[in-house]
């Protein structure tokens, strides 16, 4: 998992960078230039672009100076540079590239008069204003000239951040804010890069390897983590020869209704495709016709308050389960039956919120997997997500669980207080049902004998992973992804077998 890191952190490893291979902060800023611009190449491989690139006086600006001159030795000729020169105050990094760009006849401009912009006829904006020091909403000369890129409605890619964001912390809902149709970032993604609200600052980002210390950077202190596939393979087992349907447990899924048996049909598929030994569906008689239609494999166990837990390997409560009085009881009895490890999604959490005294009957080993609005019924309003998930490391904490908040970026929330976020999954995987198909992958790991924050990493990423595959068509329909982990999750254990 990679460590992500606060603003300061990002600084500290800077230095460190600096101190430990004996180099200058400028060959720093100058490799950092180097990758941006072999992204950029990828991205705008046409040198007929025509691009200004927009400077502070700070490092972020230097930044942005030296990205110019190596854009020249490239052969994009059609570059411009306007300097915000709005105060005195110019980083020593900055003069010297200054000097460099003066030797390469790109055409340079200052801007110091916010009543007179200069006209911008460029197709393409870099943005190297104000990097990732900032602390504050943007105001005065800068926010004027921020509001008035905006309202130009070119292309724009960022350096490193977009001028006006802050790398963490609340984000103000009207801040003025560079919008980036890309941001190409240096080392690490910043952590507000996977909040919703970030919708309002770049459309992507990209990560670009600086040479900063990766050791040092893992060493520091950080709830913020970052999945990646390498974690996968050191999690993910392979199938013993001799071992049999009984090695890989038994999975039960308590879910669907009258109107909602789809839920239960996709939630015990996806069990069933993600590896579980036996799969058993306790639905309403209503629906053991369509279960045996849809996934024969799949054994049904009569709806009853009457039901005992004790051979199941995990157990799964929600999906389409409705919240009328006989979910309800369904629910109550699992919880008093102290069976772990459980899994709580959809409705089942909806009943969790309509009772906050079954809250506290939790067992340790425990899920639940809401989305924002059934996070908020469960736990109250939050007014940002900073605060929501602020909030969902102490609850997590508090009932010593994982709460897995689903979201184009999943948070998994640990109980001791690490915050995992997953980088897979696309928009078009936004279908009614996906979730119910995350939860029967992460009820089938469970099974399989993986500890309860293992499930939710391998279930969470490889089921973005199947939607990233099938990504180039328009939307997702949920049985697609279940159609394709048998070989996502054979791609991602190849290496050991």
């Amino acid at each position: 998992m990679l460590k992500l890191l606060t603003a300061s952190q990002t600084k500290e490893a800077d230095n460190h960078t600096i101190k430990a291979k004996n180099i200058t902060s400028l060959e720093l800023m100058e490799d950092a230039a180097n990758a941006f611009v072999r992204a950029f190449l990828e991205e705008i491989p046409n040198i007929d672009t025509s691009i200004s690139i927009y400077c502070g006086i700070g490092n972020n600006g230097a930044d942005g100076l030296a990205i110019a001159r190596l854009l020249k030795n490239h052969a994009y000729d059609r570059l411009s540079v306007k300097i915000a020169r709005f105060s005195s105050k110019e980083s020593p990094d900055f003069n010297e590239n200054l000097k460099r760009l003066h030797l390469t006849g790109i055409p340079i401009s200052e801007i110091n008069n916010v009543n007179s912009f200069p006209v911008e006829q460029a197709e393409l904006i870099i943005d190297g204003l104000i990097g990732s020091g900032l602390n504050k909403p943007l105001e005065g000369n800068l926010k004027a000239l921020v509001d008035h890129l905006n309202q130009l409605n070119k292309k724009v890619i960022a350096i490193d951040i977009p001028t006006g964001f802050p790398c963490e912390g609340p984000l103000d809902p009207i801040a003025s804010i560079l919008k980036a149709n890309l941001c190409i970032c240096f080392q690490r993604p910043k952590i507000n890069f996977f909040f919703p609200e970030s919708e309002r600052a770049l459309d992507r980002f990209k990560t670009v390897n600086i040479g900063l210390d990766e050791q040092f950077i893992q060493s520091r202190s950080s709830k913020w983590e970052l999945l990646e596939a390498d974690d996968i393979h050191h999690i993910i087992k392979v199938r013993k020869p001799f071992s049999h349907k009984g090695s890989y447990g038994h999975t039960l899924i308590i879910a669907g209704n009258t109107e909602t048996m789809g839920a239960a049909l996709l939630c015990a598929d996806a069990c069933l495709h993600s590896g579980a030994g036996l799969t058993t569906a306790c639905i309403p008689e209503g629906g053991y016709t369509a279960m045996n239609c849809y996934a024969p494999e799949v054994m049904i166990l009569p709806r009853s308050v009457k039901t005992t837990f004790e051979k199941y390997n995990a157990i799964a409560i929600g999906p389409g389960l409705g919240t009328n009085q006989e979910a309800s009881d369904l629910l109550d009895q699992l919880l008093n039956s102290g069976k772990s490890p459980l899994l709580i999604d959809a409705d089942a959490i909806n009943l969790l919120a309509s009772n906050p005294e079954l809250l506290k009957k939790l067992p340790k080993d425990c899920i639940i997997c809401p989305h924002v609005k059934e996070f908020d019924r469960l736990f109250g309003h939050s007014n940002s997500w900073w605060e929501r998930l602020n909030l969902a490391i102490k609850k997590a904490q508090e009932l010593k669980i994982i709460i897995l908040l689903k979201n184009r970026y999943t948070f998994i929330f640990c109980p001791d207080g690490k915050v995992l976020i997953n980088p897979t999954g696309n928009p078009k995987m936004a279908v009614g049902g996906m979730g119910d198909v995350l939860c029967g992958m992460i009820a089938a790991f469970l099974a399989q004998s993986y500890s309860i924050k293992e499930s939710a990493i391998l279930a969470t990423y490889l089921h973005g992973a199947a939607g990233d595959h099938l990504s180039k068509m328009n939307s997702i329909p949920p049985r697609y992804i279940i159609q394709e982990l048998p070989k996502i999750i054979k791609k991602h254990n190849i290496h050991k077998t």
